[in-house]
């Protein structure tokens, strides 16, 4: 080879060496893979790892004719973890799939097909029909060397039929991601059997490679997502379920002895509580954030009823003159309601609930304001967790935030801060 050719060689064995530790630090690090991904991915970008590095030493003896055994053992190596991805694709596809790999067809069928490939690459030393090494450290190919380069394409070809045949099996990202990683190769390897084209068909597998890892690990990541906002969303729910007993008790029992004292205020109050309990359990079946303007109609009837039943032991004030926006449902009525449960004293004077909202950079904020007794932030109690399960609701649904300040005889203010993304089209 020529000084150009040499320098070549090298620049596509450096980039696919730094490609494939890439694609093994993000195996690493990235937090939303599942193991069996995990652990194919490092063996698949660890075998063309050791390619590269068997190409590497390949290149830099290949001027001392005296090492012909070694380079033997190189172009061994270099064959047999350049061509491993092959099987690795048709047993992640089979995974993929939700199929039994011991017990599949096509695994035993690819499996025997890989069998005869290895027994030609095991022959290779022993004759010159396939390759051979020259004086000069040179490969030669043989006359048989394409007989040698079948056995991959056909498990080429059987890995896109397959995998064109589960694109009603596989998500999208999937789908798309071994094909990125499928096409590339089947179209090089029959190339390769008459034409020497080693570099493309190197740097042609990193990149396929680090495709369908990009691909599939944003699947996994939308996925897991999605799990998360179902969390939450069952979270919401059990939130529903474990209602106050003594606040429906005691609501209720406000609306009896009002029946005669006041029967128009009882009938308010009753409606104010059907309204409450009709939000409670809308929250239920939304999977997606809603209007403000429905929360904050929710948390007007919650306080209406515990104004019936406070009478003037309850201020509340309101001052929202931005509604035009989104956020999970179940945020502001729980926290005007903890402000509530913990700021109400009988001996204290009235509680002072106030409810605003004003822009900010970039975001809405909702401010929720009490002169109550304040509460401990450590303490890992009911209202605790209920606050907790709000601002992950916030963070997942909406990538909101909430900050909480409360100080022992000086109330709570709590900040919920929400992106202008949620922001709703006029």
């Amino acid at each position: 080879m020529n000084g150009l050719e040499v320098s070549f060689y090298y620049f596509i064995i450096g980039a696919t060496m730094l490609l494939t530790i890439m694609g093994l630090w993000f195996t690493f690090i990235m937090p939303c893979m599942d193991r069996w991904s995990r652990r194919f991915f490092f063996v698949y970008f660890s075998v063309l790892l050791l390619c590269s590095l068997a190409s590497l030493i390949d290149l830099l003896i290949a001027p001392y004719p005296n090492l012909k055994v070694l380079l033997h053992i190189l172009g061994f190596i270099e064959s047999l973890s350049l061509a491993m991805p092959v099987p690795l694709l048709t047993i992640y596809l089979i995974h993929c799939r939700k199929e039994s790999i011991s017990g599949n067809m096509i695994f035993h069928l690819v499996l025997l097909i890989w069998t005869i490939f290895l027994v030609l690459l095991l022959s290779a030393p022993f004759t010159n029909h396939l390759y051979s090494v020259t004086p000069d450290g040179q490969y030669v190919r043989g006359e048989w060397f394409p007989l040698f380069m079948l056995p991959l394409i056909i498990i080429m070809f059987i890995n896109l039929i397959v995998t064109i045949k589960s694109r009603n099996i596989l998500s999208r990202k999937y789908y798309i991601g071994f094909l990125v990683a499928i096409i590339p190769l089947t179209i090089t390897l029959p190339i390769h059997a008459f034409t020497d084209v080693t570099p493309l068909i190197d740097i042609s597998v990193v990149l396929s490679a680090i495709s369908m890892f990009g691909l599939i690990l944003s699947d996994q990541t939308q996925e897991q997502l999605a799990q998360q906002q179902e969390i939450a969303h069952q979270r919401a729910s059990i939130m529903v379920l474990q209602m106050r007993p003594h606040f429906i008790y005691n609501t209720l029992m406000s609306i009896y002895s009002l029946c005669n004292q006041d029967p128009h205020k009882a009938r308010q109050v009753t409606m104010d509580f059907t309204n409450y309990l009709r939000k409670n359990f809308n929250a239920i079946v939304s999977d997606s954030t809603i209007p403000f303007s429905a929360e904050l109609e929710h948390t007007r009837a919650y306080l209406a009823v515990e104004q019936a039943q406070h009478d003037e032991m309850l201020v509340v004030d309101y001052d929202t003159p931005f509604i035009n926006f989104r956020l999970p449902p179940l945020t502001l009525q729980p926290i005007v309601e903890n402000a509530v449960k913990h700021g109400m004293d009988p001996y204290a004077g009235p509680l002072h609930v106030s409810v605003r909202t004003l822009q900010a950079d970039h975001a809405v904020q909702i401010i929720v304001e009490d002169d109550g007794s304040g509460f401990d932030l450590t303490n890992s109690n009911t209202s605790h967790a209920t606050l907790e399960n709000i601002r992950q609701r916030l963070e997942i649904m909406c990538g909101g935030s909430m900050n909480i300040e409360s100080h022992d005889k000086k109330g709570t203010v709590v900040t919920i801060t929400i992106p202008y993304s949620n922001l709703l089209s006029d």
